[in-house]
């Protein structure tokens, strides 16, 4: 599907047809032979006509042959006459124009632009590392020729600027709530990517087909700062965890011990086994048990 033209834009495509080139280059054979032929007549008839009539001939299968051209598939051609736009040829095989028209072919097939890593700040201002790729091609011809200077290079520009934007409006993790974030918001953030060089390549004339990220990551000299900050937070996490495990077998435990009657613990005896269960339970070492003769109160 053709993506919206850009409203500011001058130029938009128009479509043309051309001649067929094998049609056109047998006229030129014609004529160069007619030429040939009017002066050989010449010159045995001793006829001086002959000879004057073979140079616009010649020059006439000159031009008719000048014009033939070829395309490939998924490629076009761009018709400027005397600086003029006269539209855009699709069709692929041989061909003919106009001569006089400047056939600038413009490659419709979908191109990669793999960006190379920059070094960036993110929301929170962490500097990190970030990388894209864009596939990308030629939607409006017209647009891509006329309205900026080198499409080619336009898009390179626009998609690292792009990908610097990108990185300056999100942060790279830990999001508060429902914050997107670069690394766990992957789908969000390609989208946004994706949408963004839409908008800012619809003037060039060029459809975004994919964007995405291709590297994230801190820059060095945080790395290993993010990554102990990274390792504390997955060990408080797996703590949290390990502790909301070991109180609920606790109050599993004192719960079957009550509603069983296998022995009646008081608050101090409970207490007492609480702490200890949840020794046993949350401990990074192995326990070793210790038996006690005595009781409590002694």
């Amino acid at each position: 599907m053709k993506n919206e033209k850009a409203p500011s834009s001058a130029n938009a495509e128009k479509l043309t047809s051309a001649a067929s080139g094998w049609t056109m280059i047998s006229l030129a054979i014609f004529l160069l032979i007619a030429g040939v032929l009017l002066i050989v007549s010449s010159i045995v008839r001793h006829v001086p006509l002959y000879g004057i009539l073979a140079i616009p001939t010649i020059l006439s299968a000159i031009f008719v042959a000048s014009g033939v051209f070829t395309l490939q598939p998924n490629t076009s051609a761009v018709l400027i006459l005397f600086g003029s736009y006269k539209g855009t040829v699709r069709e692929s095989g041989f061909l003919w124009r106009n001569p006089l028209m400047v056939k600038k072919k413009v490659s419709l097939r979908a191109r990669n632009l793999n960006g190379d890593k920059l070094k960036v700040n993110d929301m929170r201002g962490n500097p990190i590392e970030i990388a894209a790729v864009v596939v990308w091609k030629v939607d409006d011809t017209a647009q891509a020729s006329f309205d900026v200077d080198n499409y080619e290079h336009y898009v390179s520009v626009q998609s690292e600027s792009a990908v610097r934007h990108l990185a300056s409006s999100y942060a790279y993790d830990q999001g508060e709530g429902e914050e997107l974030t670069l690394r766990s918001s992957a789908d969000a953030v390609n989208l946004a990517l994706q949408e963004e060089l839409q908008e800012r390549l619809a003037k060039a004339g060029v459809q975004i087909e994919e964007a995405r990220l291709t590297h994230l990551a801190y820059a060095p000299e945080i790395a290993q700062v993010m990554l102990r900050r990274q390792q504390a937070e997955a060990i408080v996490a797996a703590r949290s965890k390990i502790v909301q495990g070991a109180v609920g077998m606790v109050d599993m435990a004192l719960k079957e011990l009550d509603e069983h009657n296998v022995v009646d613990l008081d608050s101090e005896r409970k207490a007492t086994m609480v702490s200890n269960l949840l020794v046993v339970l949350c401990g990074d070492q192995e326990v070793h048990p210790v038996v006690n003769t005595g009781t409590l109160y002694t």
